[in-house]
Protein backbone atom coordinates (compact mmCIF):
# COMPACT_ATOMS: atom_id res chain seq x y z
CA UNK A 1 0.00 0.00 0.00
CA UNK A 2 1.44 3.44 -1.02
CA UNK A 3 1.85 5.93 1.84
CA UNK A 4 0.19 9.83 1.07
CA UNK A 5 1.15 12.58 2.85
CA UNK A 6 -1.59 14.69 4.91
CA UNK A 7 -1.22 18.50 6.47
CA UNK A 8 -2.79 18.50 9.99
CA UNK A 9 -3.08 20.65 13.02
CA UNK A 10 -3.65 19.99 16.41
CA UNK A 11 -2.92 20.33 20.28
CA UNK A 12 -0.52 18.43 23.26
CA UNK A 13 -1.95 17.52 26.12
CA UNK A 14 -0.68 21.06 27.63
CA UNK A 15 -2.65 22.95 25.20
CA UNK A 16 0.18 24.08 23.06
CA UNK A 17 -1.37 24.09 19.30
CA UNK A 18 0.84 22.50 16.58
CA UNK A 19 0.70 21.96 12.94
CA UNK A 20 2.73 19.90 10.28
CA UNK A 21 2.71 16.80 7.76
CA UNK A 22 2.82 13.53 7.87
CA UNK A 23 2.95 10.82 5.37
CA UNK A 24 0.64 7.29 6.31
CA UNK A 25 -0.88 4.93 4.41
CA UNK A 26 -4.83 6.21 5.77
CA UNK A 27 -5.95 9.36 7.42
CA UNK A 28 -6.93 6.96 10.19
CA UNK A 29 -3.44 5.99 10.69
CA UNK A 30 -1.88 9.44 10.38
CA UNK A 31 -4.09 10.29 13.33
CA UNK A 32 -3.34 7.08 15.43
CA UNK A 33 0.52 7.81 14.94
CA UNK A 34 -0.42 11.45 16.12
CA UNK A 35 -1.79 10.26 19.12
CA UNK A 36 0.98 7.98 20.17
CA UNK A 37 3.36 11.53 20.05
CA UNK A 38 0.44 12.64 22.28
CA UNK A 39 -0.39 14.99 20.21
CA UNK A 40 -4.69 15.19 19.78
CA UNK A 41 -5.74 16.06 16.19
CA UNK A 42 -8.19 18.82 14.97
CA UNK A 43 -8.17 19.29 11.52
CA UNK A 44 -6.17 16.92 8.87
CA UNK A 45 -6.50 17.08 5.11
CA UNK A 46 -4.37 15.41 2.52
CA UNK A 47 -1.71 17.55 1.32
CA UNK A 48 -2.57 18.73 -2.32
CA UNK A 49 0.07 17.33 -4.82
CA UNK A 50 2.47 19.66 -5.95
CA UNK A 51 3.80 20.08 -9.65
CA UNK A 52 7.15 18.11 -9.70
CA UNK A 53 9.27 17.64 -12.65
CA UNK A 54 11.90 14.59 -13.30
CA UNK A 55 15.25 15.06 -11.05
CA UNK A 56 14.09 18.28 -9.77
CA UNK A 57 13.91 18.19 -5.88
CA UNK A 58 11.39 16.69 -3.11
CA UNK A 59 14.51 13.55 -2.27
CA UNK A 60 17.56 13.81 -0.60
CA UNK A 61 20.23 12.01 -1.40
CA UNK A 62 22.71 9.83 0.28
CA UNK A 63 25.72 12.72 0.37
CA UNK A 64 23.01 15.05 1.24
CA UNK A 65 22.27 13.11 4.59
CA UNK A 66 25.58 11.72 4.94
CA UNK A 67 27.29 15.77 4.89
CA UNK A 68 24.11 17.11 7.14
CA UNK A 69 24.54 14.10 9.72
CA UNK A 70 28.53 14.86 9.65
CA UNK A 71 28.37 19.09 10.20
CA UNK A 72 25.40 18.31 13.15
CA UNK A 73 27.60 15.61 14.57
CA UNK A 74 30.78 18.58 14.52
CA UNK A 75 28.21 21.35 16.02
CA UNK A 76 26.81 19.25 18.70
CA UNK A 77 30.01 18.40 19.84
CA UNK A 78 30.98 22.32 20.11
CA UNK A 79 28.38 22.86 22.52
CA UNK A 80 25.91 24.73 19.69
CA UNK A 81 22.10 24.22 20.67
CA UNK A 82 20.16 21.80 18.76
CA UNK A 83 17.97 24.28 17.52
CA UNK A 84 20.55 26.59 16.55
CA UNK A 85 22.52 23.57 14.55
CA UNK A 86 19.24 22.93 12.55
CA UNK A 87 18.56 26.53 11.48
CA UNK A 88 22.54 26.97 10.39
CA UNK A 89 22.10 23.38 8.36
CA UNK A 90 18.95 24.79 6.70
CA UNK A 91 20.50 27.46 5.42
CA UNK A 92 23.26 26.39 4.08
CA UNK A 93 22.45 23.27 2.18
CA UNK A 94 21.59 23.57 -1.69
CA UNK A 95 18.93 20.89 -1.41
CA UNK A 96 15.55 23.24 -1.63
CA UNK A 97 13.43 20.43 -0.57
CA UNK A 98 15.62 18.77 2.13
CA UNK A 99 16.48 22.89 3.63
CA UNK A 100 12.24 23.28 3.63
CA UNK A 101 12.07 19.87 5.52
CA UNK A 102 14.79 20.96 8.42
CA UNK A 103 12.87 24.34 8.45
CA UNK A 104 10.13 22.31 9.55
CA UNK A 105 11.71 20.30 11.79
CA UNK A 106 13.75 23.07 13.55
CA UNK A 107 9.57 24.36 14.56
CA UNK A 108 8.32 21.40 15.60
CA UNK A 109 11.64 21.33 17.92
CA UNK A 110 11.45 24.72 19.20
CA UNK A 111 7.39 23.84 19.79
CA UNK A 112 8.55 21.22 22.22
CA UNK A 113 8.72 17.88 20.09
CA UNK A 114 11.51 15.70 20.11
CA UNK A 115 14.36 15.35 17.75
CA UNK A 116 13.84 12.30 17.14
CA UNK A 117 9.50 12.78 16.93
CA UNK A 118 10.17 15.32 14.39
CA UNK A 119 12.02 13.57 12.03
CA UNK A 120 9.98 10.91 12.42
CA UNK A 121 7.50 12.84 10.22
CA UNK A 122 9.73 12.68 7.04
CA UNK A 123 10.32 8.67 6.18
CA UNK A 124 11.07 9.95 3.01
CA UNK A 125 14.22 11.58 4.27
CA UNK A 126 15.17 9.75 7.34
CA UNK A 127 14.35 5.82 7.45
CA UNK A 128 13.69 3.97 11.22
CA UNK A 129 17.13 3.02 11.56
CA UNK A 130 17.93 6.72 11.65
CA UNK A 131 15.29 7.81 13.54
CA UNK A 132 15.64 5.11 16.08
CA UNK A 133 19.03 5.63 16.47
CA UNK A 134 18.33 9.38 16.97
CA UNK A 135 15.99 8.47 20.07
CA UNK A 136 18.47 6.14 21.45
CA UNK A 137 21.12 9.35 21.61
CA UNK A 138 18.62 11.27 22.44
CA UNK A 139 17.89 9.47 25.91
CA UNK A 140 21.54 8.77 26.60
CA UNK A 141 22.20 12.49 26.08
CA UNK A 142 24.94 10.98 22.93
CA UNK A 143 23.53 12.98 20.09
CA UNK A 144 27.25 14.07 18.76
CA UNK A 145 28.39 10.08 18.70
CA UNK A 146 25.52 8.96 17.84
CA UNK A 147 25.46 11.23 14.63
CA UNK A 148 29.03 10.67 13.82
CA UNK A 149 28.32 6.47 13.91
CA UNK A 150 25.18 7.47 11.84
CA UNK A 151 27.83 8.99 9.30
CA UNK A 152 30.15 5.99 9.43
CA UNK A 153 27.36 3.83 8.86
CA UNK A 154 25.71 5.68 6.02
CA UNK A 155 29.35 6.24 3.81
CA UNK A 156 30.38 2.75 4.64
CA UNK A 157 26.61 1.70 3.16
CA UNK A 158 26.81 4.18 0.58
CA UNK A 159 30.27 2.54 -0.55
CA UNK A 160 28.76 -0.81 -0.55
CA UNK A 161 25.96 0.06 -2.56
CA UNK A 162 28.38 1.19 -5.33
CA UNK A 163 30.75 -1.46 -5.41
CA UNK A 164 27.60 -4.04 -5.82
CA UNK A 165 26.29 -1.09 -8.66
CA UNK A 166 29.55 -1.16 -10.32
CA UNK A 167 29.63 -4.80 -10.16
CA UNK A 168 26.59 -4.77 -12.05
CA UNK A 169 26.61 -1.95 -14.22
CA UNK A 170 30.02 -2.94 -16.00
CA UNK A 171 28.87 -6.05 -17.41
CA UNK A 172 25.61 -4.88 -18.34
CA UNK A 173 27.12 -1.79 -20.57
CA UNK A 174 29.36 -4.57 -22.35
CA UNK A 175 26.31 -6.51 -23.30
CA UNK A 176 24.25 -3.32 -24.49
CA UNK A 177 26.87 -2.38 -26.67
CA UNK A 178 27.53 -5.84 -28.38
CA UNK A 179 23.82 -6.17 -28.79
CA UNK A 180 23.19 -2.54 -30.15
CA UNK A 181 25.90 -3.55 -32.67
CA UNK A 182 24.76 -6.81 -33.83
CA UNK A 183 21.53 -5.35 -34.13
CA UNK A 184 22.62 -2.44 -36.47
CA UNK A 185 24.34 -4.39 -38.55
CA UNK A 186 21.88 -6.87 -38.63
CA UNK A 187 18.95 -4.49 -40.00
CA UNK A 188 21.14 -2.12 -41.95
CA UNK A 189 24.24 -4.32 -43.19
CA UNK A 190 23.62 -7.33 -43.36
CA UNK A 191 20.32 -6.57 -46.13
CA UNK A 192 22.98 -4.55 -48.29
CA UNK A 193 24.68 -8.04 -48.64
CA UNK A 194 21.81 -10.00 -48.89
CA UNK A 195 20.50 -8.17 -51.79
CA UNK A 196 23.84 -8.54 -53.82
CA UNK A 197 23.72 -11.83 -52.92
CA UNK A 198 20.74 -12.34 -54.37
CA UNK A 199 21.44 -10.33 -57.68
CA UNK A 200 24.15 -12.95 -57.93
CA UNK A 201 22.34 -15.70 -57.69
CA UNK A 202 23.05 -19.15 -56.08
CA UNK A 203 23.18 -20.95 -53.59
CA UNK A 204 24.34 -19.42 -50.52
CA UNK A 205 26.57 -21.18 -47.70
CA UNK A 206 24.76 -22.32 -44.46
CA UNK A 207 26.58 -19.52 -42.11
CA UNK A 208 25.03 -16.80 -44.70
CA UNK A 209 21.84 -17.89 -44.97
CA UNK A 210 21.58 -18.14 -40.92
CA UNK A 211 22.60 -14.55 -40.65
CA UNK A 212 20.32 -13.35 -43.40
CA UNK A 213 17.87 -14.73 -41.52
CA UNK A 214 18.21 -13.62 -38.31
CA UNK A 215 18.30 -9.76 -40.66
CA UNK A 216 15.30 -10.56 -41.98
CA UNK A 217 13.49 -11.47 -38.80
CA UNK A 218 15.04 -8.19 -36.85
CA UNK A 219 13.70 -6.22 -39.58
CA UNK A 220 10.21 -7.51 -39.68
CA UNK A 221 9.49 -7.68 -36.25
CA UNK A 222 11.97 -5.35 -34.22
CA UNK A 223 8.73 -3.02 -34.16
CA UNK A 224 7.01 -5.63 -32.24
CA UNK A 225 9.88 -5.97 -29.98
CA UNK A 226 9.77 -2.72 -28.53
CA UNK A 227 6.48 -2.58 -26.96
CA UNK A 228 6.97 -6.60 -25.92
CA UNK A 229 9.85 -5.44 -23.88
CA UNK A 230 8.03 -2.49 -22.67
CA UNK A 231 5.29 -4.58 -21.37
CA UNK A 232 7.95 -7.53 -19.93
CA UNK A 233 9.56 -4.51 -17.90
CA UNK A 234 6.66 -3.21 -16.89
CA UNK A 235 4.51 -6.76 -15.54
CA UNK A 236 8.64 -7.40 -14.16
CA UNK A 237 8.31 -4.30 -12.16
CA UNK A 238 4.62 -5.36 -10.70
CA UNK A 239 5.36 -8.64 -10.22
CA UNK A 240 8.74 -7.20 -8.05
CA UNK A 241 6.07 -5.18 -6.32
CA UNK A 242 4.36 -7.65 -4.50
CA UNK A 243 5.81 -9.45 -1.51
CA UNK A 244 6.26 -12.76 -3.29
CA UNK A 245 7.38 -12.20 -6.38
CA UNK A 246 9.94 -9.54 -4.30
CA UNK A 247 10.94 -13.21 -2.22
CA UNK A 248 11.09 -15.40 -5.31
CA UNK A 249 13.44 -13.44 -7.12
CA UNK A 250 15.75 -12.30 -4.60
CA UNK A 251 15.80 -15.93 -3.53
CA UNK A 252 16.59 -16.89 -7.56
CA UNK A 253 19.39 -14.10 -7.12
CA UNK A 254 21.30 -15.63 -4.23
CA UNK A 255 21.11 -18.64 -6.17
CA UNK A 256 22.96 -17.62 -9.63
CA UNK A 257 26.15 -18.75 -10.21
CA UNK A 258 28.11 -16.06 -10.42
CA UNK A 259 26.09 -13.00 -8.60
CA UNK A 260 24.70 -14.91 -6.19
CA UNK A 261 27.97 -14.94 -3.62
CA UNK A 262 28.07 -11.61 -4.37
CA UNK A 263 24.75 -10.41 -3.50
CA UNK A 264 24.87 -12.55 -0.48
CA UNK A 265 27.98 -11.41 0.64
CA UNK A 266 26.81 -7.49 0.49
CA UNK A 267 23.47 -8.16 2.05
CA UNK A 268 25.33 -10.02 5.20
CA UNK A 269 27.84 -6.96 5.12
CA UNK A 270 24.81 -4.85 5.35
CA UNK A 271 22.93 -6.82 8.00
CA UNK A 272 25.92 -6.82 9.87
CA UNK A 273 26.72 -3.17 9.64
CA UNK A 274 23.38 -2.15 10.42
CA UNK A 275 22.62 -4.27 13.58
CA UNK A 276 25.74 -3.46 15.37
CA UNK A 277 25.30 0.16 14.68
CA UNK A 278 21.75 -0.18 16.11
CA UNK A 279 23.14 -2.24 19.03
CA UNK A 280 25.99 -0.13 20.01
CA UNK A 281 23.98 2.53 19.84
CA UNK A 282 21.65 1.60 22.74
CA UNK A 283 18.57 0.13 21.08
CA UNK A 284 17.05 -2.78 22.42
CA UNK A 285 18.42 -5.88 20.39
CA UNK A 286 14.33 -6.53 19.55
CA UNK A 287 14.08 -3.31 18.10
CA UNK A 288 17.30 -3.47 16.36
CA UNK A 289 16.22 -6.90 14.85
CA UNK A 290 12.45 -5.54 13.10
CA UNK A 291 14.76 -2.38 11.89
CA UNK A 292 17.40 -4.52 10.68
CA UNK A 293 14.85 -6.89 8.70
CA UNK A 294 13.08 -3.78 7.29
CA UNK A 295 16.00 -2.56 5.89
CA UNK A 296 17.92 -5.40 4.58
CA UNK A 297 17.44 -4.69 1.19
CA UNK A 298 17.00 -8.66 0.54
CA UNK A 299 13.33 -10.50 1.34
CA UNK A 300 15.43 -13.89 1.81
CA UNK A 301 17.38 -12.64 4.41
CA UNK A 302 14.67 -10.17 6.03
CA UNK A 303 12.88 -13.06 6.16
CA UNK A 304 15.26 -14.93 8.25
CA UNK A 305 16.03 -12.21 10.80
CA UNK A 306 12.47 -11.81 11.87
CA UNK A 307 12.20 -15.19 12.50
CA UNK A 308 14.58 -15.13 14.62
CA UNK A 309 13.10 -12.60 16.54
CA UNK A 310 10.51 -14.82 17.94
CA UNK A 311 13.05 -17.02 19.26
CA UNK A 312 14.97 -14.71 20.77
CA UNK A 313 11.55 -13.53 22.80
CA UNK A 314 11.63 -17.59 23.69
CA UNK A 315 14.90 -16.74 25.41
CA UNK A 316 17.54 -18.30 22.96
CA UNK A 317 20.45 -16.29 21.54
CA UNK A 318 20.81 -14.93 18.04
CA UNK A 319 22.89 -17.87 16.41
CA UNK A 320 20.65 -20.15 17.43
CA UNK A 321 17.92 -19.33 15.02
CA UNK A 322 20.40 -17.66 12.77
CA UNK A 323 21.84 -21.43 12.03
CA UNK A 324 18.30 -22.47 10.31
CA UNK A 325 18.94 -20.27 7.56
CA UNK A 326 21.19 -20.80 4.17
CA UNK A 327 21.58 -17.52 3.92
CA UNK A 328 23.76 -16.77 6.73
CA UNK A 329 27.48 -18.95 6.15
CA UNK A 330 28.38 -21.19 9.19
CA UNK A 331 31.55 -18.68 9.93
CA UNK A 332 28.34 -15.93 10.72
CA UNK A 333 26.43 -18.16 12.90
CA UNK A 334 29.95 -19.11 14.63
CA UNK A 335 30.84 -15.16 15.57
CA UNK A 336 27.61 -14.09 16.61
CA UNK A 337 27.97 -16.92 18.98
CA UNK A 338 31.24 -16.53 20.66
CA UNK A 339 29.62 -12.39 20.50
CA UNK A 340 26.50 -13.85 22.37
CA UNK A 341 28.72 -15.39 24.80
CA UNK A 342 31.41 -12.83 25.54
CA UNK A 343 28.64 -10.42 25.70
CA UNK A 344 30.20 -7.93 22.78
CA UNK A 345 27.76 -9.22 20.00
CA UNK A 346 27.78 -5.62 18.31
CA UNK A 347 31.37 -5.31 18.61
CA UNK A 348 31.50 -8.99 16.90
CA UNK A 349 29.37 -8.04 13.78
CA UNK A 350 30.96 -5.08 13.14
CA UNK A 351 34.03 -7.31 12.56
CA UNK A 352 32.00 -9.57 10.28
CA UNK A 353 30.95 -6.55 8.39
CA UNK A 354 34.20 -5.23 7.90
CA UNK A 355 35.16 -8.73 6.66
CA UNK A 356 32.29 -9.12 4.37
CA UNK A 357 32.99 -5.23 3.19
CA UNK A 358 36.30 -6.49 2.12
CA UNK A 359 34.82 -10.16 0.17
CA UNK A 360 32.82 -7.85 -1.24
CA UNK A 361 36.03 -5.57 -2.90
CA UNK A 362 37.44 -8.82 -3.90
CA UNK A 363 34.22 -10.09 -5.26
CA UNK A 364 34.15 -6.98 -7.69
CA UNK A 365 37.82 -6.98 -8.53
CA UNK A 366 37.58 -10.83 -9.65
CA UNK A 367 34.26 -10.78 -11.19
CA UNK A 368 35.09 -7.48 -13.66
CA UNK A 369 38.37 -9.52 -14.28
CA UNK A 370 37.11 -12.29 -15.62
CA UNK A 371 33.46 -10.86 -17.43
CA UNK A 372 36.09 -8.39 -19.05
CA UNK A 373 37.60 -11.28 -21.15
CA UNK A 374 34.57 -12.94 -21.62
CA UNK A 375 32.82 -10.05 -22.91
CA UNK A 376 35.40 -9.43 -25.42
CA UNK A 377 35.07 -13.17 -26.57
CA UNK A 378 31.60 -12.93 -26.98
CA UNK A 379 31.42 -10.08 -29.12
CA UNK A 380 34.37 -10.89 -31.24
CA UNK A 381 33.10 -14.43 -31.55
CA UNK A 382 29.39 -12.75 -32.70
CA UNK A 383 30.87 -9.87 -35.11
CA UNK A 384 33.79 -12.60 -36.47
CA UNK A 385 30.31 -15.16 -37.11
CA UNK A 386 28.95 -12.38 -39.15
CA UNK A 387 31.80 -11.11 -41.15
CA UNK A 388 32.77 -14.60 -41.61
CA UNK A 389 29.16 -15.51 -42.91
CA UNK A 390 29.25 -12.24 -45.21
CA UNK A 391 32.53 -12.96 -46.65
CA UNK A 392 32.06 -16.78 -47.67
CA UNK A 393 29.71 -16.38 -50.78
CA UNK A 394 32.39 -13.34 -52.00
CA UNK A 395 35.37 -15.97 -51.87
CA UNK A 396 33.27 -18.59 -53.47
CA UNK A 397 32.18 -15.90 -56.72
CA UNK A 398 35.86 -14.91 -56.64
CA UNK A 399 36.61 -18.39 -56.98
CA UNK A 400 34.29 -19.09 -59.67
CA UNK A 401 35.24 -16.16 -62.03
CA UNK A 402 39.37 -17.15 -61.55
CA UNK A 403 38.17 -20.39 -63.05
Amino acid sequence: MSTHAFMWEGRTRGGGAHKGEIEADTKEVAIATLRQQHIIVTAIKPKPKELRFPGFGGKVSEKDLVLFTRQFSTMIDAGLPLVQCLDILSKQTENKAFAKVLGEIKQDVEGGTTFADALRKYPKFFDDLYVNLVQAGEIGGVLDTTFARLAGYIEKARSLKGKVKSAMIYPSAILFVAVSVVVFLMIFVIPVFAQMFQDFGGALPWPTQVVIGLSNFLKHYILFAVPIFVVAVFGFKQYYRTESGKRNIHRTILKAPIFGPLMQKASIARFSRTLSTLMSSGVPIIDSLDITARTAGNKVLEDAVLASISSIREGQTLATPLAKHAVFPPMVVQMVEIGDVTGELDSMLSKIADFYEEEVDRAVEALTAMLEPMMMVFLGTTLGFIIVAMYLPIFKMGSLIAE
